[in-house]
């Protein structure tokens, strides 16, 4: 019973703001320009403060892991890969293929799943994590764009130079660049912009979840496909298991277990209907998987948190 308290305490608060969300928008309090705002607001002011305040105010040379950086970007590139062999199994359509390997492999970790370290293993760790997403972040946008494009190389072309220049203006990547030197020569920022910051900070993981809560389509699921539900599978329930062992296997501390675990048990990242409805794949089954994987990682992170707990490694 204390463990599942103790699991209910640190879930429960993040989805029962996406809750929050979709209730507002029922009632219709929020629209779609104010997730189209605040998603904008999160992305490019709110959420790089908080990155750049986490890494910015430690020591980088005792905050950076570059084994479970290592880590976690070979199992992105696995991941992505076994995504797509499965894939070429499921469907023969084009516009399918490349959402469903997107949809498998790329997490909301920016969100949810610092949210979530936040209230499990402390905000001290956010710094480490956020390193983590720094590294993590590109290899998702170039795996989505390879994922999107690859299966319609017959019929178009896309210019994957966009693509590395829309990486070079990320806001998430540019704050922890910018961050990098006041953590390596231990600069003080003072106390006006340490406060500022610390309030922006405060307001990026409540306005997010809320933003995703609003932004949900739940009439949708009842047309999920199958191929949406398998998609979910993989995201939310193979893969995280995938990445906890290979985590074992390599003999990880319990914060660098909890870090791998979650960047790969959340839910699939929003950014994967923007991309895949801009360059032309099945958004309607990217809203799915997204949705999907939001409302059933509830169940699949709160199980994991459980048996971590119980088996001491939190």
């Amino acid at each position: 019973m204390p463990i599942i308290l103790f699991t209910v305490n640190i879930v429960a608060p993040i989805f029962l703001l996406i809750v929050l969300g979709i209730f507002l928008k029922q009632v219709k309090l929020v629209n779609g320009i104010f997730v189209s705002q605040t998603s904008k607001f999160v992305f490019k002011v709110s959420l790089p403060a908080l990155i750049f305040l986490k890494i910015a105010t430690i020591t980088i040379t005792e905050a950076f892991d570059g084994k479970l950086i290592l880590t976690a970007l070979i199992l992105v590139l696995f991941i992505a890969g076994i995504s797509w062999l499965l894939s070429s199994m499921l469907t023969k359509v084009p516009a399918d293929k490349g959402v469903f390997i997107q949809g498998s492999f790329r997490s909301n970790f920016a969100i949810i799943g610092l949210a979530l370290i936040a209230n499990l293993i402390g905000e001290e760790q956010l710094g480490k994590a956020s390193l983590v997403l720094a590294f993590v972040m590109p290899l998702y946008n170039i795996l989505a764009v390879l994922a999107l494009t690859i299966p319609f190389k017959e019929v178009r072309r896309y210019d994957y130079s966009r693509t590395i220049k829309d990486i070079g203006k990320n806001p998430l990547i540019l704050a922890a660049v910018f961050a990098a030197p006041f953590s390596i020569f231990q600069i003080q920022l003072g106390s006006v912009f340490t406060t500022t910051l610390t309030y922006l900070a405060k307001i990026a993981l409540p306005l997010a979840l809320i933003s995703i809560g609003a932004s949900l389509n739940l009439r949708n699921l009842k047309k999920a496909s199958k191929l949406s539900f398998a998609a979910m599978f993989n995201k939310i329930v193979i893969f995280p298991i995938l990445a906890v062992l290979t985590g074992v296997f390599l003999h990880f501390d319990s914060n660098q277990l909890v870090i791998l675990f979650i960047l790969f048990a959340s839910p699939t990242a929003i950014a994967s209907f923007i991309m895949a409805d801009a360059m032309g794949s099945n958004s309607k089954l990217a809203s799915d998987i997204i949705v999907l994987t939001t409302l059933f990682s509830i169940i699949t992170l709160s199980t994991g948190i459980i048996l971590m707990k119980y088996y001491s490694v939190i």
